[in-house]
């Protein structure tokens, strides 16, 4: 982790806070009450994206300066940053969503700690928890992997690591990766995993989609906006959403009446629909009326 040394100003009598400003991921209105309080009462505003930040500025009336603060820029804007806190308040604004979820507010937040500033959230929106609020999928525990690897193998990789888990998976994808995302995913988890497909969230366009990933594939022929994508782990029965377990159920009877070996067929069921071997074989002995051997 980088270190950046400031020169502070000895005996200023102000302290400067850092605040971590959610901001809408499209709706302006989407915007709380206290964020467009603190971005007015700042004496600067760091944002990741000054056109998007611009916005929402105009919008409510807000005519307090800003600066870019950008992956491109941050080791060059840190220090910079950090020295203005000796002088006032400064508000962290991402493109859209919280701060220090997958951009590079996480650095400028250590950096203001590491000299004695304190570090304020003010909460908002965030595509992450949008989007599992309406998914249909648990999530009471899930795992956020951001963007996936633009390489294929890395990508490729990652998906193969997660396969077996049981957490709900959310990740960011753009219109220009989706179709390789998705095709990866077919290739780790089988066509036939559940996932629901959240393209422009709150804004104009917005779109919800659930089926499967072969589906969605299909679906998205032409993507266009910005996805979150959500999709089902590795789950029991009882947990799969209905449409699931179902289709699970009707490709295991169409293998086990063409004479498919049990351990071939509970393999692809698992890899295919998001299963567990152990719950994909209860339901091979439930479909078959009679108890077997373990596996």
């Amino acid at each position: 982790m980088l270190t950046y040394v400031v020169a502070r100003t000895c005996g200023c009598e102000h302290m400067g806070i850092l605040y971590i400003v959610a901001t809408p991921i499209g709706n302006l209105e989407d915007v709380s009450i206290r964020a467009l309080r603190i971005l007015r009462e700042v004496s600067l505003i760091a944002a990741e994206d000054t056109r998007t930040t611009r916005k929402l500025l105009q919008r409510y009336d807000i005519h307090t300066p800003l600066i870019s603060y950008f992956e491109g820029n941050r080791r060059q804007r840190i220090p910079f940053l950090v020295e203005k806190l000796t002088s006032g308040d400064i508000a962290l604004v991402s493109e859209a969503g919280v701060p220090g979820i997958h951009d590079p507010g996480l650095e400028l937040v250590n950096a203001s700690l590491e000299q004695g500033y304190d570090v304020v959230p003010i909460s908002g929106p965030s595509a992450v928890t949008t989007a599992l609020s309406v998914a249909g999928l648990p999530s009471d525990e899930f795992i956020f992997l951001g963007f996936l690897p633009r390489k294929k193998r890395q990508r490729q990789q990652l998906l193969q690591d997660v396969f077996l888990e049981s957490r709900t998976l959310v990740i960011f994808e753009t219109r220009h990766r989706l179709l390789d995302a998705l095709g990866d995913m077919i290739q780790a988890f089988g066509a036939n995993r559940y996932v629901t497909v959240c393209r422009e969230l709150t804004k104009l366009h917005e779109e919800i989609y659930k089926g499967l990933i072969s589906e969605a594939l299909s679906k998205f022929a032409q993507p266009r906006g910005e996805f979150t994508l959500v999709i089902a782990g590795n789950l029991a029965p009882d947990k799969l959403p209905p449409q699931n377990i179902e289709e699970a159920r009707k490709r295991l009877t169409e293998l086990r009446d063409k004479g498919i070996d049990r351990r071939e067929a509970i393999a692809e069921i698992s890899a295919g629909f998001g299963v567990s071997r152990r719950a994909t074989y209860r339901m091979w002995i439930t479909e078959n009326g009679r108890p077997s051997e373990d596996l």
